[in-house]
């Protein structure tokens, strides 16, 4: 009798639509996140919520130092965000984010600033209040011009802002996590700007994840523009 395929087994053999490289890098992440725990339920459980390709995305980050970016303390044209979603986020960093806000709700947030602001946000000081679990979108997305970053906030198209490389990996490391439990757990999704919102206006964590879950569509077209900013880096 054939054993049945371990989540490695399934990693390995899953597929996602990134470019090769970074789909490479994402899988041999989740390989190695997976290899080193000891508690296989647990390393399931990491990889459905997000955990694990959440940490691949905060370890590349930190490895990286890059130069010449304007983003200083109090700079938040990038936490004006467009539509209601407000970035694709994983399980893991809506639980986080909405614990970290929980405690601020009923107080002014950033939509008193601007109505398109992140809640998270301090309307006074413009600075994040979730900041040590702001998401990875958060952490990655970085800008070489503040004049080009508020232009973007206005609508209007323009360089210097963009998401760092480890970004790309950790949305292919979710791909491939959601292929690997295919069948046998769910690995969602969720908006950024709702969970923070739901947070600071009172629901519970429940509500929030529900108010704020991804359709599964959503994250095939996240990768889809993930894929084609890469291309025309």
């Amino acid at each position: 009798m054939s054993k049945s395929p371990t989540l490695a087994d399934r990693l390995r053999e899953a597929r996602v639509a990134s470019s090769p490289d970074v789909s490479d890098r994402a899988k041999r992440g989740l390989l190695a996140y997976v290899g080193a725990q000891t508690d296989a339920r647990q390393a399931t459980a990491d990889v459905a919520d997000g955990t694990a390709a959440t940490g691949i995305g905060r370890v590349a980050l930190s490895a990286m130092s890059p130069t010449g970016l304007a983003c200083t303390t109090g700079c938040a044209f990038c936490c004006i965000l467009s539509g209601e979603d407000g970035g694709t986020i994983t399980e893991a960093e809506a639980v986080a984010l909405h614990r970290a806000l929980a405690p601020l709700a009923g107080q002014p947030d950033g939509r008193d600033w601007h109505p398109k602001a992140c809640p998270s946000l301090d309307p006074d000081t413009h600075t994040c209040r979730a900041y040590e679990h702001r998401p990875t979108i958060c952490r990655a997305y970085v800008s070489t011009d503040v004049e080009a970053c508020k232009a973007v906030a206005e609508g209007q198209a323009a360089q210097g802002p963009g998401t760092l490389g480890p970004y790309h990996t950790y949305l292919a490391a979710i791909g491939l996590s959601r292929a690997a439990l295919r069948g046998t757990k769910r690995v969602s999704t969720y908006a950024l700007a709702r969970v923070a919102a739901a947070a600071v206006d009172g629901r519970s964590l429940d509500e929030a994840l529900s108010l704020s879950r991804h359709k599964p569509a959503e994250l095939d077209a996240e990768l889809r523009r993930s894929k084609r900013d890469l291309s025309r880096a």
